[in-house]
């Protein structure tokens, strides 16, 4: 099976220099926590999340009104090509301890998300599903 198979097609982007106050605004309305930065023509640029959002903008004093989404975006993106195995995700995941995986075609476009619960549900693996979760919930030590 490939990721294709199993991922949510066709996410909503938003641009890089769209206001926090967008991105929040649009994560509330899609009911999402990370929501994928696009360029021209579907090229991704980053991923902005609600923690990005918290920790790299509004703990350090930015105005989300004028603060762009490139200043707070992750721009290294780890991703899946859509013909990918699941397998292939569910590796990378584990590796990188992420819940979500941006999928590309091989033009380097956006065309979907594939999410852990994605391997759980659509895959039909709960087994496998059940070990990604663990190696991505490893407990990591708090910044003290």
């Amino acid at each position: 099976m490939t990721v294709k198979d199993i991922m949510t097609p066709n996410p909503e982007c938003i641009r890089p220099d769209a206001t926090l106050q967008e991105a929040a605004r649009r994560m509330r309305d899609l009911d999402v926590g990370p929501l994928p930065v696009c360029g021209d023509d579907d090229h991704l640029a980053g991923m902005i999340t609600d923690r990005d959002i918290t920790v790299r903008a509004v703990a350090e004093g930015k105005d989300p009104k004028t603060t762009t989404v490139r200043e707070a975006m992750t721009d290294e993106i780890v991703h899946v090509y859509e013909d990918q195995d699941v397998a292939d995700a569910a590796q990378v995941m584990e590796q990188k301890q992420i819940r979500r995986l941006v999928v590309l075609n091989h033009d380097h476009r956006l065309v979907g998300i594939v999410s852990l619960g994605d391997l759980a549900v659509e895959s039909g693996d709960r087994t496998k599903a059940g070990e990604v979760l663990q190696e991505v919930s490893e407990p990591s030590v708090p910044h003290r």
